[in-house]
């Protein structure tokens, strides 16, 4: 029996061609989304692959419950497609549901059903031609290494090839940059990385008594007391003393986002295993907790659990510019802006020892994202935008947030587009035209 790790080598073979496409884009979370679109929408034929059976990313994949803040606590910031796509979802909730948060912007519950069938029929009504159920196993690049011709892809029909002029990575974990040799960093000094979390759903739940025992408790909506006393009883683990949120879809129905999965690396499918059957037996022990401790919960029962851990950190690309934590302390504004952010520096302990650091801007401030993080460096026909664009780690933290993977899509996808109009690479397009696009199309640069 040969060891593992050692080497075998495969037959050489000649694969069809399942797809020629103008854009192709790798991944169908936020980023991927919003790039698929903004292609589409400006002329250029795009195809979206994606490993699962449908749209969302980590909103319906890992059942993160809630999109982060659209706004810099004053106004929206975030506007574009990925406000299209989270007022479309509103609108396709309950009239109950509507009637809540129809002018809420910030930390609006996910219904992940509805989010699947708004991001497929928005994707779809623009032209995206869309492959589910597929995963890519290598690049194939030009002989002088600069440019994606296509991607060699596994799925139930078998292997193929797909022709492309533009690639947009919107993995989250720059899988295509990392197949093409992009350089990249993952993690801490050490390799640390910020954990995952198992998010999920729970149902017959009473949202009226949980209320109601918040205000006689004197507790938190974070339960912050009460998880104290539960880890202090045994009820459960070390790690975070807090409940990152409770997102109510409706009065009986709430999605969680609770504790942590620690040392997992999401670019290894082991430690997604591994994390995957951890997670579980954690949000099981959680729900005992809720049973026990939380008024209101006493007959929860799981409706659905993650597909995957939800992950927060991999690598992260060296672009033409690496955002900095200074950048985001200073709220610096670039030239060639394609977004803006005001999300907080969100960085989760990397063991249960650790502790948590947020870093705020102040309300209605906010720092610009420039274009040149979307641009891996040796690559002239790739774009990556999401969590795996270039930033050190600590912007990582704030810049990896649903929103801001919209916003960086949107521009990865109309800059594709407008590229491929004048038959150039990533780096040839016109900054002033792309930002003048963009606004026309619906995002925000900032007031001037």
């Amino acid at each position: 029996m040969s060891k593992p790790g050692s080497l075998f080598s495969l037959p050489q073979a000649s694969i069809p061609i399942s797809w020629e496409t103008d854009v192709l884009v790798i991944g169908g979370g936020a980023s991927g989304i919003a790039a698929a679109i903004s292609a589409a929408r400006n002329g250029a034929k795009t195809l979206l692959i994606e490993q699962r059976g449908f749209l969302g990313g980590m909103g319906t994949v890992a059942l993160v419950p809630a999109f982060c803040p659209f706004t810099d606590k004053k106004k929206p910031i975030i506007r574009g497609i990925g406000m299209e796509i989270m007022e479309r979802m509103k609108r396709a909730c309950t009239e109950e549901y509507i009637r809540e948060y129809e002018h809420m912007l910030d930390w609006v519950p996910i219904d992940p059903e509805v989010l699947k069938r708004v991001c497929e029929d928005a994707a779809l009504e623009q032209g995206v031609e869309l492959l589910y159920h597929t995963f890519v196993s290598e690049t194939v690049l030009s002989e002088d290494k600069r440019r994606v011709e296509g991607v060699v892809i596994v799925n139930k029909s078998g292997r193929s090839f797909v022709r492309c002029r533009a690639i947009i990575d919107a993995t989250g974990d720059a899988d295509m940059a990392a197949m093409s040799g992009v350089p990249f960093q993952k993690g801490g000094d050490a390799g640390e990385l910020q954990p995952g979390s198992m998010c999920y759903l729970l149902a017959n739940v009473d949202r009226k008594r949980f209320t109601t025992f918040l205000e006689e408790s004197g507790d938190t909506g974070q339960l912050h007391g009460t998880v104290e006393r539960a880890i202090a009883e045994g009820a459960l683990p070390e790690g975070r003393k807090s409940i990152s949120g409770l997102a109510w879809v409706s009065d009986y129905l709430v999605g969680v986002n609770f504790g942590h999965i620690f040392g997992v690396d999401g670019t290894k499918a082991e430690d997604l295993t591994r994390g995957a059957i951890e997670g579980r037996r954690l949000a099981e022990r959680q729900l005992r907790f809720f049973r026990s401790y939380v008024p209101g919960f006493e007959r929860a029962h799981m409706v659905v659990s993650g597909e995957q851990l939800g992950i927060r950190e991999t690598r992260r690309i060296q672009g033409d510019y690496i955002l900095t934590a200074d950048d985001f302390m200073e709220a610096r504004t670039f030239s060639d802006d394609i977004a803006r952010n005001a999300y907080y520096i969100d960085m989760h302990m990397a063991t249960s020892k650790g502790n948590m650091r947020f870093t705020h801007l102040p309300p209605g401030e906010s720092h610009g994202v420039p274009y040149r993080v979307l641009l891996p460096v040796s690559i002239d026909n790739m774009w990556v935008p999401g969590r795996a664009a270039s930033s050190d780690r600590s912007v990582q933290g704030s810049l990896r947030v649903m929103p801001n993977c919209f916003a960086m899509g949107q521009a990865s996808g109309t800059a594709a587009a407008m590229a491929l109009e004048i038959n150039a690479g990533s780096r040839d397009v016109s900054i002033a035209g792309l930002q003048a696009k963009l606004v026309e199309q619906g995002a925000w640069l900032g007031e001037s």
